[in-house]
């Protein structure tokens, strides 16, 4: 659990809370009473990425055997739950986290920020991130790429076959 609490703190917490709080302190942002269903649905988003954040964490822990954190990545190729459907849930649970913060804040720089780190990996996992796990898993790893969208999810579940 402690390799969890050193990579939450390093990578989604700096994110997620110190960088959207120094942007909104550079910005001068001031809080203003938000339109109720801009708040209802950042309301809705931040529980749905946190859920989905905790879902594939604990898949990483449980069954990769590792962290989201290059110092301590999963040890197995993890095609379970939501990895089934999507790539990368977990990049898209902060996704939803960001664009939460930005309705719940009524923020412009926040939702800049989200776009900013969409962007970030749209550039960083087709250049480094896939060549990574295809050097650590292999054909396993290509047959998952083959089958698995990285960002828009597929309407079925995908899984290795069982030779595998």
């Amino acid at each position: 659990m402690s390799a969890w609490i050193k990579t939450i703190l390093l990578l989604p917490f700096n994110v997620l809370v110190i960088i959207p709080a120094l942007t909104l302190w550079l910005t001068g942002w001031r809080f203003h009473v938000n339109h109720l269903a801009l708040t209802v649905t950042g309301g809705v988003l931040l529980a749905a990425g946190l859920s989905l954040a905790a879902w594939t964490m604990r898949l990483f822990d449980r069954v990769g055997q590792g962290t989201a954190a290059p110092w301590n990545p999963p040890k197995k190729l993890v095609v379970r739950g939501p990895y089934r459907h999507v790539r990368n849930p977990m990049i898209t649970s902060v996704l939803v986290m960001l664009l939460a913060e930005a309705l719940l804040l009524n923020s412009w720089a926040v939702a800049v920020l989200f776009l900013l780190f969409w962007l970030g990996n749209v550039i960083y996992f087709p250049l480094v991130e896939e060549k990574t796990l295809r050097r650590r898993f292999g054909d396993d790893y290509a047959l998952y790429k083959k089958n698995v969208p990285r960002w828009i999810p597929r309407p079925t579940p995908w899984s290795l076959p069982e030779s595998r």
